[in-house]
């Protein structure tokens, strides 16, 4: 897993909308039962999705996931 500490962009702080897709990932969604349950479309899900890996430097949802159990933002 990349050490988001390297990463300069994995300091940005997250959005709310990017930490309660976070905390909807944390609970086992997928992106369309994400999107349902925040009342976003799909396409709005992905969009943070990336964003979220892009500023952890995570590679993949597993690892994004473990990140943020790692950072207690997962509630």
């Amino acid at each position: 897993m990349a050490d988001p500490a390297a990463n300069p962009r994995a300091l940005a702080p997250l959005t709310p909308a990017e930490q309660r897709v976070l905390s909807a990932l944390g609970r086992g969604g997928s992106n369309r039962s994400i999107a349902a349950e925040l009342h976003l479309s799909p396409r709005t899900v992905e969009s943070h999705m990336s964003r979220l890996l892009a500023k952890t430097g995570c590679a993949s949802r597993s690892q994004l996931l473990l990140w943020s159990l790692g950072q207690n933002q997962v509630r």
